[in-house]
């Protein structure tokens, strides 16, 4: 299932633990925002990875789970390239 995983972080020690979480379960398409394809359980280890970084006083964090009908007709423009489906994870 894809997730697209957005933040704001506003420490920047903190902001890096979030990018390399990210980094480790999708594809950045945005600064902030990611695509990550994701069986359930791993996004459920990725959301709790992002939980124990981020200071929920200071620091914003939201995904969006995308239905595979609603993927097929997600638009882009411009510069940004969509990663294409993976074959396989290794985590």
């Amino acid at each position: 299932m894809l997730h697209i995983v957005a933040y704001d972080i506003c420490s920047p020690r903190r902001l890096r633990h979030v990018a390399k979480a990210c980094k480790d379960y999708g594809f950045r398409v945005e600064k902030s925002v990611f695509e990550c394809d994701l069986e359930q359980k791993h996004f459920d280890a990725l959301w709790k990875r992002l939980q124990a970084v981020i200071d929920p006083d200071e620091d914003a964090l939201i995904a969006y789970r995308i239905c595979s009908s609603c993927e097929s007709s997600i638009q882009s423009a411009g510069i940004l390239k969509r990663p294409e489906k993976p074959i396989a994870y290794i985590f």
